[in-house]
C-alpha cells in the first residue's frame, strides 16, 4: 500500500476545482500537485511529473474525458483515472469504465467518499461513489457495443463525412473492407443507417 498518493485535477469548472482542491489539501497522505482547466494542459504536465491519479471531468472543451482517459492509459499506464461528473447516465458511466477509468464519482459525492475512492483506485479496485453504485444497480444492463480499434478509426472518419472510397484510400484498405466495417458498425449499434450510427456513437461518446 502506498504511503502517499500524488493527484492532479482536470475540470473546466473553477468552483469544482476549488471544492475538490480544498478537500484534498486537508488529507495528509494525498498530495495535490496541481489542477487544470483542460485535458491538454493536464497531459502536458504529466510528461514531466509523476502522477498516481487523475480526477477528471468528462465534458471539457478541448478533449472529452473518455478520449483523455484512453490517452492516459496508453501514455501513462501506471496512472489511475477517476471520472468526476454530473452525468448520471449508466451508458456514460459504463463507457468511461470501458475506456480504462478506475472509477466514477458524481460531483455531489462527500469528502469521505472522494478520499475513499482515491485509495480504492490506487489499490487496484473499481472506485464508485454510492450514487453511481445505485445507478449501475438499478439501470437496465445494456451491453455497450464492443468496437475494435480499426472500427473506432472508421467511425471517426465517417463522422467527418468521408465516403467509403475516401476512407479506403486514407487507411490503405479496399472499399469493400470499409463497407464490411460499416455494416458491422450499423449492426453493433443497432441502427439502420450511417446518420443514426454517428448520432448514437456521439451520444455514447465513441466520437
Amino acid at each position: 500500500m502506498k504511503s502517499s498518493i500524488s493527484v492532479i485535477i482536470i475540470d473546466d469548472h473553477p468552483i469544482v476545482l476549488q471544492g475538490f482542491s480544498h478537500i484534498l489539501q486537508n488529507e495528509s497522505n494525498i498530495v495535490l500537485l496541481s489542477s487544470f482547466t483542460s485535458a491538454t494542459e493536464g497531459l502536458k504536465y504529466m510528461e514531466n511529473h509523476l502522477v498516481d491519479l487523475v480526477l477528471m471531468d468528462i465534458n471539457m472543451p478541448d478533449m472529452n474525458g473518455i478520449e483523455a482517459c484512453m490517452k492516459i492509459n496508453k501514455d501513462f499506464p501506471d496512472c489511475k483515472v477517476i471520472a468526476i461528473s454530473n452525468n448520471n447516465e449508466n451508458s456514460i458511466i459504463q463507457r468511461m469504465l470501458q475506456s480504462g477509468a478506475s472509477g466514477y464519482i458524481l460531483k455531489n459525492a462527500s469528502a469521505d467518499e472522494l478520499v475513499k475512492c482515491i485509495w480504492e483506485a490506487v489499490e487496484g479496485y473499481t472506485a464508485l461513489s454510492q450514487d453511481v453504485k445505485e445507478i449501475i444497480k438499478t439501470s437496465e444492463s445494456t451491453d455497450l457495443p464492443k468496437v475494435t480499434r480499426r472500427e473506432h478509426e472508421i467511425l471517426q472518419l465517417l463522422a467527418k463525412g468521408m465516403t467509403s472510397l475516401e476512407i479506403a484510400e486514407k487507411i490503405f484498405v479496399s472499399p469493400l473492407t470499409i463497407e464490411t466495417h460499416r455494416r458491422n458498425l450499423i449492426q453493433k449499434f443497432n441502427v439502420n443507417n450511417i446518420a443514426a450510427l454517428i448520432h448514437k456513437a456521439m451520444e455514447l461518446k465513441y466520437i
